[in-house]
């Protein structure tokens, strides 16, 4: 094994090591918000992986500047997918008029199922003894006296 090979190697399992280390300490809710602001990062190391693709004079090195190109692209894009996700559970909401339905869109918007006009609405369902006849039993024939709502 080739001295510098050895260096290289330690260096990259180190750096493995201390970013492991450093990320576990984060606590979750800080987690998104710090990696969502690290796509700068991400950025210099596709900058790397063209200077890589400059470098190369054999097959493998343009497989390796290959790989980090499309690792590194991946990871920008993804972060940036992260943050607008993110900034986007600030956005307030649109208001509706009172009594007013949300349509179809606002309301997939919002990420609720989409509101179906020809669905039938469901039965009611017996509330109290008055409701479940002279004998004040539930519909299923068992007694509401004892039991909690």
């Amino acid at each position: 094994m080739y001295p510098a090979l050895l260096v290289d190697v330690t260096i990259f399992v180190l750096s493995l090591w201390v970013g492991f280390e450093v990320i576990s300490k984060v606590p979750a809710t800080l987690h998104t918000p710090l990696m969502s602001a690290a796509n700068s990062i991400h950025g210099i190391v596709l900058a790397g992986a063209m200077l890589i693709a400059v470098t190369a004079h054999n097959a493998i090195g343009y497989v390796i500047a290959f790989l980090a190109a499309a690792f590194a692209a991946m990871n920008v894009v993804g972060g940036y997918v992260v943050t607008g996700r993110m900034l986007k559970m600030f956005r307030r909401r649109p208001t509706l008029a009172a009594g007013a339905s949300p349509s179809a869109a606002t309301a997939a918007a919002n990420g609720s199922a989409a509101v179906n006009a020809g669905a039938a609405k469901p039965a009611a369902v017996s509330t109290g003894p008055a409701e479940a006849g002279a004998a004040g039993t539930a519909a299923n024939g068992s007694s509401r006296k004892g039991q909690q709502a």
